[in-house]
């Protein structure tokens, strides 16, 4: 499995990705959607809306199970993937690419700190 070394992980299995401008892509790890299997829904609160860091902000369903999904920093939602709407496989296919779900803009930049590198993430799984 793969874990970019330009990514933030959480242990919840959750990966952001710092956009340099105050904004941040979210996603799931590789190793989450291979542990849920075949994505089959996947819901997302609205974009406006406000999270503090580990809140739920939407639920990933696969065929065997449902998991919420838990927002890494602090932030508002900017944009939603809605790709997934119709195509929530793409979860499954490129977790760290098209499959993002969310885009948000921090509201405390220092919650990235709390965050796991690739190696302390990796340690974590294995």
């Amino acid at each position: 499995m793969s874990y970019p070394k330009e990514l933030k992980y959480t242990k919840e299995h959750e990966w952001l990705r710092n956009n340099g401008d105050g904004t941040a892509t979210v996603g799931i790890t590789e190793f989450a959607q291979t542990e849920l299997g075949d994505i089959v829904f996947v819901e997302l609160n609205d974009t406006g809306e406000s999270y503090d860091q580990d809140d739920v902000f939407g639920t990933i369903e696969a065929v065997k199970t449902v998991s919420d999904l838990f927002m890494p920093v602090s932030g508002e939602v900017i944009e939603v993937n809605e790709d997934l709407a119709d195509n929530p496989e793409i979860v499954n296919e490129d977790p760290y690419g098209k499959g993002w779900l969310v885009k948000i803009k921090f509201s405390d930049a220092s919650d990235v700190e709390a965050l796991m590198d690739a190696d302390a993430y990796q340690e974590l799984i294995d």
